[in-house]
């Protein structure tokens, strides 16, 4: 998981980010204009941080979602939910879930599966780290604020949605059927360490070094 990347590493990735436009929504719009699903959260504001309960930093529970305005037409709902700042050549996807009705509706705070809950059972895709199940922001440490974007897709009428599919399969599914998307986005960042400051017994105990043999003095 990135949060065991080492500070410095993160430092040193700062300017390496996936990018808002390799997000699946940006990708479909450059193709198309599509209607607007109105997709929100009863936990978090569009653009505001995400609480610590739904990371890797608290109980790693996936966040509450509800939409409505969901276009006439549409044959069947899907979610992708991506970290658009990621150190990656794309997107990480923190979740996918497909088969979420036809109609206007909603997920429950911890509905879908993580390291240490169970979920309810949503037909659920392949996250990044090939699992079925929520994976929680875990951004490196010294990284920045990252970006979670939560997208809500109507696909128009075809094939039944492949179960289990990855980011690469679903993208393509989008691309050919959305009639409609909804987006909302999430941040956090991991906050860097900070050593406290040594005591004044700590100071009167810490040797001084001595120079090397040859060392400048």
């Amino acid at each position: 998981m990135l949060e065991k990347l080492p500070e410095s590493v993160g430092h040193a990735l700062i300017n390496q980010r996936a990018g808002m436009a390799n997000v699946v929504y940006n990708q479909l719009h450059r193709l198309r204009e599509t209607a607007r699903i109105d997709l929100r959260s009863k936990a978090f504001m569009f653009n505001s941080r995400l609480p610590i309960r739904f990371t890797a930093d608290g109980d790693g529970l996936s966040p509450p979602l509800e939409w409505d305005q969901v276009p006439a037409g549409t044959d069947s709902l899907v979610l992708i939910v991506e970290d658009a700042d990621s150190p990656t050549p794309h997107p990480l996807v923190h979740a996918i879930v497909v088969d979420l009705g036809r109609a206007d509706g909603e997920i429950e705070e911890g509905a879908l599966a993580s390291p240490d809950h169970r979920g309810v059972g949503l037909d659920t895709g392949q996250n990044s780290f090939l699992r079925h199940a929520w994976l929680p922001p875990d951004p490196p440490r010294g990284h920045g604020e990252h970006r979670y974007v939560f997208q809500l897709f109507a696909l128009g009428a075809g094939a039944p949605v492949p179960e289990a599919p990855g980011r690469s399969a679903l993208i393509e599914l989008i691309l050919a059927r959305a009639i409609g998307v909804g987006c909302l986005i999430g941040t956090y960042e991991r906050e860097e360490r900070v050593d406290p400051p040594l005591t004044e017994r700590e100071i009167v105990d810490t040797p001084i070094g001595l120079p090397t043999q040859g060392a400048l003095v």
